[in-house]
């Protein structure tokens, strides 16, 4: 094949595939809320099985459930029939993924779970199907072909079933009343944790506290931020309240103005009413202040109290970018 060649099939896959969900957008009904409305009211978990490729889109599904705040087991249909039937408990709710929904082990599965008076959600392709007919709610997914020029490697159906299930997970994560703090309790790790538990708090307190009063001179000034080695220092008044702040940059632009610093002192140098953050912030909040704003340090203060200095490099050194 030629470079075009290639690049014509690629884009006509992936066309293909967004017409599909197109029509599968258009295609979704009351079915749909019913089976939101089921789950969200159960007291039991969500048991999603499947065989062929959407085992795999069933395992990203449940994935996808349990880390928006409802409990899901992904079953391998022949796990099933084959010794695992008993992962299923009373309060379950069932999700079949089939594009036929004739597959023989979806065929011997659905009269077991049956008899165990378990609710069977299916998706499938052929809603006159024996899964279609057999199943409580049927979500009909319209998948016509598939993105394989011979019509035989799962593509627009596994495309299809994967964007079904994402839709009913943001839905029941919305019907749960489901936060982002309840979303950063279940994603504790990694940089993405981090942005959804770690505060303000949990870093400015590990740093030095530098402060000066507004009459603190120059030359001493300089020590204080030498010193706490944060590249700052908050300027306080005679009731030890926030009324500035003194960068690098400051100290900068003040030699810029003044040849002679003697007689100069901290009120003559500082920002005044500079950008806080509060102790209960976010870090990732904090970074996003200091983006916006072009700076590299925030004054960490509750009711004008100054608590201490958080540093851009505190928050890059956990990982949040």
């Amino acid at each position: 094949m030629t470079e075009e060649e290639i690049l014509d099939l690629a884009k006509s896959t992936i066309l293909t595939e967004r017409d599909t969900l197109s029509k599968i957008a258009v295609s979704i009904d009351s079915r749909f809320v019913k089976a939101a409305q089921i789950i969200d009211q159960s007291n039991g978990r969500v048991i999603i099985t499947g065989i062929g490729k959407n085992q795999f889109v069933g395992q990203k599904i449940a994935a996808t459930l349990n880390s928006t705040g409802c409990p899901s087991i992904f079953l391998h249909a022949s796990d099933a029939i084959h010794g695992d039937l008993g992962v299923i408990q009373k309060d379950d709710i069932i999700i079949i993924l089939s594009r036929s929904g004739n597959s023989h082990e979806i065929k011997v599965l659905i009269p077991l779970i049956r008899s165990r008076n378990n609710t069977i959600i299916a998706i499938v392709s052929d809603q006159d199907s024996y899964l279609g007919k057999q199943a409580e709610i049927c979500i009909h997914l319209p998948v016509e072909k598939e993105a394989c020029p011979h019509n035989l490697a799962p593509t627009n159906s596994t495309t299809a079933f994967l964007a079904t299930g994402d839709a009913l997970a943001i839905c029941l994560m919305k019907m749960k009343g489901f936060s982002a703090d309840d979303f950063g309790q279940l994603h504790p790790g990694g940089a993405l944790g981090k942005r959804l538990y770690l505060r303000v708090s949990d870093l400015y307190t590990l740093n030095e506290k530098p402060e000066v009063s507004s009459d603190t001179s120059i030359h001493d000034t300089i020590l204080e931020i030498s010193a706490r080695r944060l590249g700052a220092t908050a300027v306080l008044d005679q009731n030890k309240l926030l009324i500035g702040i003194i960068t690098d940059g400051d100290l900068r632009r003040l030699l810029q103005k003044h040849k002679e610093l003697s007689g100069l002192t901290a009120i003559d140098a500082m920002t005044s009413n500079p950008k806080t953050i509060l102790p209960d912030a976010f870090a990732s909040q904090a970074l996003e202040l200091m983006r916006t704003n072009n700076i590299t340090q925030l004054p960490v203060v509750e009711e004008n109290r100054y608590l201490g200095v958080i540093h851009i490099h505190d928050i890059l050194t956990e990982g949040i970018v």
